[in-house]
């Protein structure tokens, strides 16, 4: 049996609702910052719970311009996690910003109580991931941002609509940074992201920066990016944003069946869920024993396992001149060893589930 990893097969089996509006676009020639990217920026503050959303060209864009937006540049410092896309770490260095990492925890986010630690006069922001769909302590983590004065963006590009007390992640910091690469969960056929905000200011800053700084079309406000959602990106994303609670219900029901099963097998390590917290399973990660060769047997079974991710920032060509090596985040780098992804998304039938987990149990019983 085949259990694929990737869903884009099944997403967009019958595209012909999008391409008639997708013609649209193209019959009017309105490819840029046309009406479906206001429609569709409506929507998704709607979804987030937020006054205000932002398109533009990716969730990359949407933590860079983010930064850019509250002045964060050269000589400061804003507080991650080593476990993450390079996207995280990217658009911190591609704002001027110095990268500083903490620990990651069991649930494989940011450990919030090492960040006071490494606060210095330099530290103008902290950029928590909601790493896979799971939640960063976001009510710890923001008591610290606002006794040091420290603004908060939020890295949520894989953790649309995951949330903390009924509070949606990207509706808590200054900002949310959110991606709708063709394999998040909101997706569409290119690169694109939004930010979402309930400050006023920083919408009207965003809305410019994403924009060459222009005000009109002769009049520019100041030096800004070319960094806009693309209309025919928008109108895939106005048909794909109605699917978001049916799309997140199913990763949440599969993973339940995982959790329920996989516990009971000594050799795997299922991290805790706290009460409260709303889990969206961008990823479905476990720890195991044994990890490559569980890998391996998954695959050769038709099982497209995968590992996010082998090998931590801190310790990766890209980060060394920060300063950091092996051994300074132990957590980031046992679980990097253990780690594994397993297929969970939406189009997944339970004889798919119930094969995976019965292919786990095989591998250990040998």
């Amino acid at each position: 049996m085949n259990v694929p990893f990737s869903y884009l097969k099944w997403q967009f089996a019958n595209p012909d609702r999008i391409w008639k509006d997708v013609k649209k676009v193209v019959l009017r020639g309105d490819f840029t910052l046309g009406k479906e990217v206001a429609e569709f920026e409506g929507k998704f503050a709607k979804a987030i719970g937020t006054k205000y959303a932002v398109g533009v060209n990716s969730g990359t864009d949407a933590l860079f311009l983010s930064l850019k937006a509250l002045g964060i540049g050269a000589g400061d410092e804003v507080i991650t996690m080593t476990s993450t896309f390079i996207a995280t770490v990217g658009a911190i260095a591609a704002s001027g910003a110095k990268p500083v990492f903490v620990d990651c925890n069991d649930e494989y986010v940011m450990n919030v109580d090492q960040v006071e630690k490494v606060i210095t006069p330099r530290t103008k922001a902290i950029m928590p991931v909601h790493y896979a769909g799971h939640p960063v302590d976001m009510p710890k983590l923001m008591a610290i941002a606002k006794k040091y004065n420290l603004e908060v963006v939020e890295d949520a590009c894989q953790s649309v609509s995951g949330a903390i007390n009924g509070q949606t992640v990207g509706s808590i910091g200054i900002t949310g940074g959110f991606s709708l690469h063709p394999l998040k969960n909101i997706n569409v056929w290119s690169d694109a992201g939004v930010i979402t905000t309930n400050s006023e200011a920083v919408y009207r800053k965003l809305l410019l920066l994403r924009n060459h700084g222009m005000k009109n079309r002769d009049e520019y406000e100041c030096f800004g990016y070319n960094s806009r959602l693309d209309t025919v990106q928008a109108a895939v994303g106005l048909h794909i944003i109605k699917q978001l609670d049916g799309i997140t219900k199913k990763k949440i029901e599969h993973a339940a069946i995982y959790d329920k099963a996989l516990r009971q097998i000594p050799q795997i390590t299922v991290p805790q869920r706290r009460k409260g917290v709303k889990y969206v399973y961008h990823l479905y990660i476990i720890q195991a024993e044994n990890r490559d060769g569980l890998l391996k047997f998954l695959n050769a079974a038709g099982i497209e396992a995968k590992v996010h991710y082998p090998m931590p920032l801190h310790v990766q060509n890209c980060c060394k001149h920060l300063g950091y090596k092996a051994g300074d985040f132990p957590v980031a780098e046992s679980q990097a060893k253990n780690i594994i992804t397993l297929p969970a998304h939406q189009h997944l039938s339970r004889k798919q589930i119930q094969f995976t987990i019965d292919k786990i149990k095989e591998f250990y019983k040998k």
